[in-house]
C-alpha cells in the first residue's frame, strides 16, 4: 500500500517521539529520585556529625532513654552492625498518618560510656516521593507537548512546503497532449522544485511542439495525398472502361483499384482524426438519435442485404443529445459498418436507442475481439482483415471529445457496442 511523503515523515517523527518518551519519562523519574536520595544522604550524615560533635561527647547511658523520647527520627538502638555507616531504604508505621510511610535510614556505630550503640537516624520520603512523582509527571506534560507541537508544526510547515510539488504533480496528471490548454507556471522559493517546474515546462513546451508538428504532417501529408489519389482512380476507371483485357487482368486491376479506395478511406480517416483534435468540429446542436440512426440506415442496408443480414430497431426511448452532427453521423456510420464486417451471413444487427445512450449488437463470425486494443489506431483482429484500423479508434475519439463512453462486450455469440451519454 503506497502512502504519501508527509505520511512517512510523520510518521518516523511520531515513533521517534514515542520511543522518546517511554525512554526519557523513567530515566528521568530515576535520576530525580536518585538525586532526592543523594540529598536525603547529605541530610543524614551531616546530622550524623553533628550528634558526634556536639552532643555524643556530653553523652551518657541514662540519657538514652530521654533522647529517644523526645527526638522521633533519631534513636539510640542497640549496635545493629560494625559498618561505619549503613544507609538503605526502611519502611514504618506511622500512627499519625495511620499507614506505612518510606523511609531513608541511616545506622553507624557510636560508643556510650564504654558500650557499643547504634546512631539510627531517619527521614521521610513521603513528601520525595510525591514530589519526584509530580515533576517526573509535569516532565512528561511540557514534553509530550512540546513533541505534540513539533510534529503539528512539522506538519504544518510540510504541507506549506511540498504545495508547489502537488501542484506541479496535479499539472501533469491533468495533461493531454492534444489539449491547447496552457499550464501555470508554478512558483516556488525552494531551489529543487523551482528546477523541477522549469524542467516540466520546457518538458511540455517541446513535446507539445513536436506533436503539433506531427499533427501537421499527417494532416498536410492527407491534404496532398487526396488529390493524386482520386486522379489516379479516375484515369484507373476511365482505363478499365475503355481497354481490352483479359479476365485476369481484369482481376489484377480491381485488386488495384480496391487498394486505391482503401488509401483514399486510410487518407480521409487520418484527415478526420486531424480535424478532430483541432476541435474544427467544436460547433454543437440538438440531435435526435432516432432520426441520425433511421437515416443512416438507408445508406448501408445494400451491404446488409449482399450478406442476408436482417436489422432490427428498438428506438422508442431514444433520446436527445447536444453534439456535432457530421460526428454524430461519422460514428453511426462506423458502427453500421463494423456491425456488417463482423457479421455472419444471414445473420442480424439489433440498435436500440435509450435514454442514456446507444447500441449496435450483431450475430459474431468469430470468437471475442480483443478488447485491450480495440479501440487503438490501426489495430486490427486479424492480419487478412479488411479495412485500415481506424475505424473503432474514430468512434472512441468522438466519444471523449463529447465525454461519452463507449463500451464493448461479447455474450453468446454476439458483439454488443453501447455508447453512454
Amino acid at each position: 500500500m503506497t502512502r504519501n511523503l508527509l505520511y512517512k515523515t510523520s510518521r518516523a517523527y511520531v515513533i521517534f517521539s514515542a520511543l522518546l518518551l517511554l525512554l526519557a519519562a523513567p530515566l528521568f523519574y530515576f535520576s530525580t529520585k536518585k538525586l532526592y536520595n543523594d540529598d536525603t544522604d547529605d541530610t543524614l550524615l551531616l546530622h550524623k556529625k553533628e550528634f558526634l560533635k556536639y552532643t555524643l561527647p556530653a553523652f551518657k547511658q541514662r540519657d538514652i532513654g530521654t533522647w529517644n523520647r523526645y527526638n522521633r527520627n533519631i534513636k539510640i538502638v542497640p549496635l545493629r552492625n560494625h559498618a561505619v555507616d549503613s544507609l538503605f531504604n526502611n519502611s514504618y508505621f506511622d500512627a499519625l498518618d495511620n499507614e506505612i510511610e518510606p523511609y531513608r535510614e541511616l545506622t553507624t556505630p557510636i560508643t556510650i560510656d564504654g558500650k557499643e550503640y547504634s546512631y539510627a537516624a531517619k527521614i521521610s520520603l513521603v513528601e520525595t516521593e510525591d514530589l519526584v512523582t509530580r515533576i517526573a509527571l509535569l516532565f512528561l506534560i511540557i514534553l509530550s507537548l512540546l513533541l505534540l507541537g513539533l510534529y503539528a508544526i512539522t506538519k504544518r510547515l510540510s504541507k506549506k512546503l511540498w504545495r508547489p510539488f502537488n501542484a506541479i504533480l496535479i499539472q501533469i496528471e491533468n495533461f493531454e497532449i492534444d489539449k491547447s490548454v496552457p499550464t501555470a507556471s508554478i512558483s516556488s522559493n525552494i531551489t529543487e522544485f523551482s528546477r523541477l517546474n522549469t524542467s516540466l515546462q520546457k518538458l511540455i513546451a517541446k513535446n507539445r511542439s513536436i506533436f503539433k508538428a506531427q499533427r501537421e504532417f499527417i494532416e498536410n501529408a492527407a491534404h496532398e495525398l487526396q488529390t493524386p489519389l482520386a486522379i489516379f482512380q479516375a484515369k484507373l476507371d476511365s482505363f478499365v472502361q475503355t481497354g481490352d483485357f483479359t479476365i485476369e487482368q481484369y482481376e489484377q486491376l480491381s485488386s488495384i483499384n480496391d487498394t486505391i479506395t482503401r488509401l483514399s478511406r486510410l487518407n480521409k480517416n487520418l484527415l478526420l482524426l486531424s480535424k478532430m483534435e483541432n476541435e474544427i468540429y467544436a460547433s454543437t446542436t440538438l440531435i435526435i438519435i432516432e432520426k441520425t440512426i433511421t437515416q443512416n440506415i438507408l445508406f448501408f442496408k445494400e451491404q446488409a442485404d449482399s450478406k442476408n443480414i436482417t436489422i432490427e430497431l428498438d428506438l422508442s426511448q431514444a433520446a436527445t443529445v447536444i453534439a456535432n452532427p457530421t460526428l454524430m453521423e461519422i460514428m453511426i456510420s462506423n458502427l453500421y459498418l463494423n456491425a456488417i464486417k463482423h457479421n455472419i451471413h444471414s445473420g442480424k444487427i439489433t440498435i436500440i436507442a435509450t435514454t442514456n445512450g446507444f447500441s449496435f449488437s450483431n450475430t459474431a463470425d468469430k470468437e471475442p475481439l480483443n478488447n485491450t486494443k480495440l479501440f487503438n489506431r490501426f489495430s486490427k483482429q486479424s492480419s487478412v482483415e479488411q479495412g485500415n484500423g481506424l475505424g473503432l479508434a474514430i468512434i472512441k475519439k468522438i466519444c471523449d471529445l463529447n465525454g461519452w463512453t463507449v463500451r464493448y462486450a461479447y455474450e453468446n455469440s454476439w458483439h454488443h457496442f453501447t455508447v453512454l451519454f
